[in-house]
């Protein structure tokens, strides 16, 4: 499995109202909360977040990865832990090229050269027999997007008070269905309406129908971490995704053009014998 299908797993509105957890000190309602939380989601140009779990069809994965929305790049380690080759793979999208290194164990297959680019910007046709287009979706999901899916939930509940990676935080949980998702695809502009359908028709097409959802909220409404989990067809979901930071700096260098091989063009040598 190609780190960029990895990253495929690798990120909807609700009601906010308050409750009175005592006569000065009002309470914002669970829903309130992971509602609160969804639209601050909406605001983020930048994140660092960490992903571990277990994948339909591929086995347990982790990871870690940086990404900056505008201008779209993004840096990523996967490794999926039960492969023959556990090797970690490393990410880089930067000007709408995407670079894959696979370590050592891939330089050897490729005369020494760690990277391979692939062209998904959809200029001049990108990179024969790539599908750009489904590529680029991948790499470019925004994991913030998919921590609102709780907001469509109709059963949240407050878990409890927790830390995560030394933040206090509360935990919230409910169950959501991929229908009710759906209906929840109206709101917001349209770049979000577009990443977050694109993300629900994947879970659609792993046959996922139900979610159990976790979510950890920080005291600034921030999503800390989420956990989705679900049954499908090849398999359990089970990711959680831990944010790391928010809205910081985020710089993603191209490899050593040396240290490149152009998969186009050895595809046309191959092809040309």
């Amino acid at each position: 499995m190609t780190g960029a299908a990895l990253a495929a797993l690798v990120l909807g509105g609700g009601a906010v109202s308050c409750t009175k957890g005592s006569d000065d000190s009002p309470q914002m309602s669970p829903a309130g909360a992971v509602a609160k939380a969804a639209k601050n989601s909406d605001a983020i140009t930048s994140l660092r977040y960490r992903m571990t779990g277990k994948v339909p069809g591929q086995g347990r994965i982790k990871g870690e990865a940086a990404m900056s929305m505008k201008p779209m790049a993004m840096s990523m380690k996967m490794a999926a832990l039960d492969q023959l080759d556990p090797e970690p793979v490393e990410l880089r999208l930067v000007g709408g090229v995407l670079y894959m290194g696979g370590g050592q164990s891939a330089a050897k297959k490729m005369d020494g050269v760690h990277w391979i680019k692939f062209d998904i910007s959809g200029k001049e046709g990108g990179t024969p027999g790539v599908d750009s287009s489904r590529m680029e979706d991948q790499v470019k999901k925004n994991p913030a997007q998919e921590s609102t899916f709780l907001t469509r939930s109709k059963n949240v509940k407050k878990v409890g008070d927790e830390k995560v990676g030394g933040v206090e935080t509360t935990h919230y949980a409910g169950t959501v269905t991929l229908a009710e998702l759906r209906a929840g695809l109206k709101g917001g502009d349209a770049a979000t309406r577009k990443g977050r359908e694109k993300s629900l028709k994947e879970y659609e097409d792993m046959g996922i129908e139900r979610m159990t959802m976790d979510m950890w909220i920080d005291g600034d409404d921030h999503t800390k971490q989420f956990r989705m989990r679900g049954k499908a067809g090849q398999g359990p979901l089970d990711m959680t995704i831990t944010f790391l930071d928010y809205n910081k700096p985020v710089t993603v260098k191209a490899p050593p053009a040396k240290d490149t091989a152009d998969l186009a063009e050895m595809m046309k040598a191959a092809q040309s014998g």
